[in-house]
């Protein structure tokens, strides 16, 4: 998950990218891993703790990947010290949309830096609450899965969360008419396949 500011333009003077002991600076690190092209997903989470119905909680994310097959596990990076990083960290059960081209202004919307909370932003957002997990999952969506917790695993300043996928159904089982393609993020901005 890399944040989507561009750089500065070629005309101002940028900082110099200072390299890490023993590793890439973070500025050459970033701009390799732009152009890598991955797809777009929406975590959530449902904190059961959090009032008196619970909040639900979500992140955009582009470090999502499956793991194994047998058994069916799947992977998220969260950033340390996230909302939902917090949140995972003692709710095993979490969701994972797998956002169309379609949806770009949902992967914006939880995106955003300094944004309002995740109760505003799920307000006029369609969901379907998952069976497995609680948390809800995004109406339009080109597949949903449904996951519990496995391992943790600390990786710098993200922590990997691996989880069992108990649920995972695409549009048409779900009946939630997804537009086009697969949004897709490459050289820090959303994309379209066409």
């Amino acid at each position: 998950m890399f944040p989507t500011t561009p750089p500065p333009p070629a005309s101002t003077p940028a900082e110099p990218s200072v390299p890490h002991p023993g590793g890439v600076s973070e500025d050459d690190f970033r701009a390799a891993l732009s152009r890598l092209a991955a797809g777009v997903v929406l975590v959530t989470a449902h904190d059961p703790d959090e009032g008196p119905r619970g909040e639900d909680v979500g992140m955009t994310a582009t470090a999502f990947m499956s793991v194994s097959l047998d058994p069916p596990l799947a992977m998220v990076s969260v950033r340390n010290g996230s909302r939902m990083d917090d949140l995972l960290e003692r709710q095993p059960l979490w969701a994972v949309s797998v956002l169309a081209e379609s949806q770009r202004h949902i992967a914006g919307r939880f995106a955003m830096k300094g944004r309002i909370s995740d109760r505003l932003l799920f307000d006029d957002m369609p969901v379907v609450r998952g069976a497995e997990s609680g948390a809800p999952l995004a109406a339009g969506a080109l597949a949903t899965l449904e996951c519990r917790t496995e391992q943790r695993v600390p990786a710098g300043d993200h922590t990997l969360v691996v989880g069992r996928v108990l649920a995972a159904s695409t549009h048409t089982e779900a009946g939630a008419g997804a537009e086009g393609g697969p949004l897709m993020y490459f050289r820090g901005r959303y994309r379209t396949m066409g």
